[in-house]
């Protein structure tokens, strides 16, 4: 039902759960505070799969950034609702591939930008940086990324977790649609976003609960409406599926399935 990085405007009410912080306690983290475990408990026993899906949501930014940054040759990542930092952030995993890779981390959540500094350890050869912008004003994101990337070679632009919180579709995808205007050829989209076509009814009451005592509120979205985000792109293979599904490490077993759609699309 939830993502990993804010894409609202709350502040550091410690009154009400928000969800970078929920999403923190999730997964391990300590990064939140008693309301945020008391609503992220609620939620974990109303739907215990939301652990899961946390944890399946963070194991797909790291196959995906491997895959970009190896086989697809992606050396620039722009990372939009980063969330608050956690083990193998996006420029930990490309820079362990490629060293000289350049990644923006963007966030509009106050408390993710207190903790932006550890983004910020970059390797000697390549670059980070940390944007506290929303991802509603795609043209301010994209000026300011431009002092840290070259938009006339591709980038690997990452939505993972934060469509969800732009409640209106049309605006949501007008905005992926800016950004995937301004950069070349070769360049990637990656997004995952909750369903509610996964999950069952459980999931259902628990994204109710959230919406009633948290914040941002969530929106869900088809399979068919997270399609329409990847306009212009070519689906990599296996498409839009679970997130957890999405080129699982082999060796690793047959992972379950969970309620949050995970697909990565190339700009011909």
């Amino acid at each position: 039902m939830s993502g990993s990085g804010p894409g609202g405007t709350a502040g550091m009410d410690e009154s009400v759960a928000h969800n970078a912080r929920v999403w923190n306690y999730w997964l391990g983290g300590k990064d939140y505070y008693a309301v945020d475990r008391a609503v992220g408990d609620h939620v974990t026993s109303v739907y215990p799969a939301i652990r899961e899906v946390a944890r399946a949501d963070r194991a797909f930014l790291g196959r995906a950034v491997r895959y970009l940054a190896g086989e697809a040759g992606v050396r620039q990542f722009l990372d939009i609702g980063t969330g608050l930092p956690t083990a193998d952030n996006t420029h930990e995993i490309a820079q362990r591939v490629a060293p000289e890779s350049r990644i923006v981390y963007v966030d509009n959540d106050p408390l993710v930008l207190t903790h932006a500094r550890a983004l910020l350890t970059s390797s000697p050869e390549g670059a980070t940086d940390y944007l506290h912008a929303d991802v509603r004003d795609p043209d301010a994101i994209l000026r300011a990324a431009a002092e840290t990337l070259d938009f006339t070679r591709p980038v690997a632009i990452m939505m993972l977790g934060v469509l969800n919180f732009v409640p209106d579709t049309g605006r949501a995808r007008s905005a992926v649609r800016r950004l995937l205007d301004a950069v070349p050829s070769g360049s990637h989209l990656a997004v995952t976003h909750p369903t509610l076509e996964l999950g069952g009814e459980a999931n259902a009451e628990a994204m109710r609960f959230w919406n009633e005592n948290a914040t941002p509120p969530i929106t869900a979205r088809t399979r068919d409406e997270v399609a329409r985000f990847f306009g212009g792109t070519e689906l990599l293979e296996p498409g839009i599926v679970s997130c957890a599904l999405w080129r699982p490490d082999p060796g690793t077993g047959a992972p379950a399935e969970v309620a949050q759609f995970g697909a990565v699309g190339r700009k011909p």
